[in-house]
């Protein structure tokens, strides 16, 4: 009997680590998703949640007697707190001023309940074996668990499950380790543990068919237009709406593209860069999952190849099978030219040899979401420019999204002496577009600017691409600033992996959006 409950209380910490830290993760996933800025939610969040963890922990103290059944009534009361944050917290995504009160609440009385465990199990275990062993063998345990349901949460829970059903599945977890010590130590539980199992046990089935409409309307709600498309992607979370003819697709709740004129913003990416090079035969996409990059790349016949590479393979699999993004790329992702490759891009410059694809290209088009956090901000570094310039091929060009010159100024124009670090002439260049506002481009290579300037402007290429925004007249605009606009590279500095400042300038600027 004692080697049967040691084994049972060591089998139920074990899986209450696996559920407690994925509840972590999932709220801390909740909050960047409807507050924003995933660094400092998850940071916040999880301060909050092990706060409370030290609470729970504390008010055990309390507990006198029948350890065992409140075991059972904090696991039960768990279940059904885990599984309910979903519908409560999305449905008061309509009130945001209230929404992070209601957040940061509930993840504390999460917290405080996963606190009440390690110590009621400890105490119920000293019946069995002796101090050392008792903390060695329960805290093993419980950081195995941990482990398991990190592992769990990254490859399994967050990108299959999504936030409406991964809760639910850890309050079934806990609801089971609740049902399972409840039969093992029937004998030291009383009535009112086994009636909060049963209140449990009985509420959670009625609670899983609300789960999915409730994110849907919340969802919803954040955004103006008919959500078409929803999707928790291993990533980030993937959106598209619709309005009329238009549609937009936003990811992580940003807006990447609208179908109403971003035509403007790839045709001012491409084909300045694609005129300005002496050769076109390989190209290399960096972001770009849409599809919509490779498609005005497309429009040269010399093009041979074309490697794109995105991170995320929901994003690129939609621009190949969803019927309004396919006809809007003209199924650019399915031309044999065409190599999708599903990695980070700093880490596929630094490390890729495939023999598949060109070792140099022609012309390298970073088509990356803007550097809103810590974690982006280092795909415009000058460590991340100097890959980019290893794969340039003799004559090759960069040319990089860089932010708005005018609501984001100095994120621009640190981009630009970023680039610029490395060795690179750069030629920065903007252009109106209406759902984006200004925008702007950098160019960058080993040829003098006026050559480039030169070359894009007298190409006799152009004028066969019937382009739908791009005119002779405009190509010569882009690369005009007013002078209230550009700012003295002395005042900034070089945004890189050891001395980070792009995410600083970019936030002192977003705020115009």
């Amino acid at each position: 009997m004692i080697l049967s409950a040691k084994r049972i209380l060591q089998f139920c910490v074990f899986f209450t680590g696996l559920a407690g830290i994925v509840t972590e993760y999932t709220l801390s996933t909740i909050a960047s998703y409807l507050l924003g800025d995933t660094i400092f939610q998850w940071a916040l969040t999880i301060s909050f949640f092990l706060f409370a963890m030290g609470l729970g922990s504390r008010w055990t103290r309390y507990v006198k007697i029948h350890e065992t059944t409140w075991f059972v009534i904090v696991e039960s009361c768990l279940s059904l707190a885990i599984v309910l944050c979903v519908p409560v917290v999305y449905g008061m995504a309509s009130w945001p001023d209230r929404l992070p009160w209601f957040l940061y609440s509930w993840t504390i009385l999460i917290g405080v309940l996963i606190g009440m465990e390690i110590p009621l199990v400890i105490r119920i275990n000293s019946q069995y074996e002796e101090l050392s062993l008792n903390l060695s063998n329960i805290l093993e345990k419980d950081y195995l668990g941990a482990l398991l349901g990190g592992l769990f949460f990254a490859f399994i829970g967050l990108p299959f499950l999504g936030m409406a059903r991964l809760p639910f599945v850890l309050g079934v977890i806990n609801l089971a380790v609740a049902g399972i010590f409840t039969y093992h130590f029937k004998d030291h539980i009383n009535k009112k543990g086994v009636a909060v199992l049963v209140i449990a046990f009985f509420t959670l089935p009625t609670i899983f068919p609300l789960l999915k409409p409730i994110q849907l309307w919340s969802e919803q709600k954040l955004y103006k237009d008919k959500i078409i498309y929803f999707e928790q992607s291993q990533y980030q979370k993937i959106v598209m709406t619709q309005w009329h003819e238009y549609f937009w697709l936003y990811l992580d709740g940003h807006e990447q593209f609208s179908s109403y004129d971003e035509y403007r913003y790839h045709e001012s990416l491409v084909h300045p860069a694609m005129l300005a090079t002496p050769s076109r035969e390989n190209i290399l996409i960096l972001g770009g999952g849409d599809g919509l990059a490779a498609r005005e790349v497309l429009k040269y016949p010399d093009v041979k190849t074309i490697t794109l590479v995105d991170i995320d393979p929901a994003v690129t699999r939609l621009a190949k099978e969803y019927p309004l993004l396919v006809s809007l790329n003209e199924a650019s992702l399915k031309n044999p030219k065409v190599k999708i490759i599903n990695d980070d891009a700093a880490h596929f410059l630094k490390t890729t040899k495939n023999s598949e694809i060109p070792l140099l290209w022609n012309v390298i088009i970073v088509d990356l979401p803007d550097p809103r956090n810590p974690s982006l901000e280092r795909l415009y570094s000058a460590e991340f420019y100097h890959s980019c310039k290893s794969r340039l091929a003799r004559g090759g060009i960069i040319v990089t999204q860089a932010t708005s010159p005018i609501f984001c100024k100095e994120a621009f124009w640190c981009i630009v002496k970023t680039i610029a670090s490395v060795g690179l002439n750069t030629l920065p260049y903007h252009a109106y577009v209406p759902t984006f506002g200004e925008w702007g481009w950098v160019m960058a290579s080993e040829l003098p600017k006026k050559e480039i300037k030169q070359r894009i402007i007298n190409s006799r290429t152009f004028d066969k691409l019937h382009l739908r925004f791009l005119t002779k007249d405009i190509l010569a605009k882009l690369f005009v600033f007013s002078p209230a606009d550009v700012l003295d590279p002395n005042e900034l500095e070089i945004h890189s992996d050891f001395h980070p400042v792009l995410f600083k300038y970019y936030q002192s600027g977003a705020w115009l959006f």
